[in-house]
């Protein structure tokens, strides 16, 4: 027979099961976020962020204005789920950054200033961040390379809303574009723009091509998501 634990003994192990506890509910109601944000006053948008929680969960936003030929801005939100290959990509790239606690920016201030740039890493217990026109950290170039390629996307999302619904005539050459670039492997997370596309394949009022190049979208969305998993 083994030797029963000690009063003292069973204490330590009842308290130290109930900090596993506590820190497990944490982490739950607190997951980690990554958000990515770029300020750069003379393009469009020019201002968006997109922060990604640990469960895939993201968010978009942006000011910008309301068509390419208009003056007037707009505040723009959605909400979208990532793939699972590029939320752990975005999470193992934070982690090869340090978690953005270091100095990122390249310091050479003879480079083309490309916006105003920031990376946030965020959890129950700690917050970095770190700004740079330019990083030469490689981790930081392919975060900012992804989310500006996500952040593309979602733009079409925007733009093709506001044109559904003001502007049908330019839904044809404004999907046309859309459709060249994710065949080049320009637009990353095209599943996060297909409740728009489905508005305007649904559409019958919608020219035929415009509702053929939102199916062929929302094909290769669904492909590629299936091909992460």
């Amino acid at each position: 027979m083994q030797p029963s634990l000690s009063l003292a003994s069973r204490f330590a192990l009842a308290v130290g099961a109930a900090v596993l506890v506590v820190a497990a509910r944490t982490i739950a109601a607190d997951p980690a976020s990554v958000t990515f944000s770029l300020d750069f006053p003379t393009s469009n948008p020019e201002h968006y962020s997109i922060s990604v929680n640990s469960d895939g969960h993201a968010r978009y936003e942006c000011s910008a204005r309301i068509s390419p030929d208009s003056d007037e801005q707009e505040t723009y939100q959605t909400e979208f789920d990532v793939t699972p290959a590029n939320r752990a990509r975005i999470f193992n790239l934070a982690a090869q950054a340090h978690y953005f606690s270091m100095k990122v920016d390249s310091g050479n201030s003879k480079l083309a200033f490309t916006g105003s740039k920031k990376l946030v890493y965020q959890d129950g217990r700690d917050t970095h961040a770190a700004e740079y026109n330019y990083s030469n950290v490689p981790a930081v170039q392919q975060l900012t390379e992804l989310f500006q390629g996500v952040a593309s996307t979602l733009e079409y999302g925007r733009r093709l809303a506001y044109y559904h619904r003001y502007q049908k005539l330019a839904l044809d050459e404004e999907l046309k574009r859309m459709e060249t670039q994710a065949r080049n492997n320009e637009l990353i997370e095209l599943p996060a723009v297909q409740p728009v596309l489905k508005q305007l394949y649904d559409d019958t009022s919608v020219m035929n091509v415009v509702r053929a190049r939102a199916q062929r979208l929302i094909e290769m969305g669904r492909s590629r998501s299936s091909a992460s998993h």
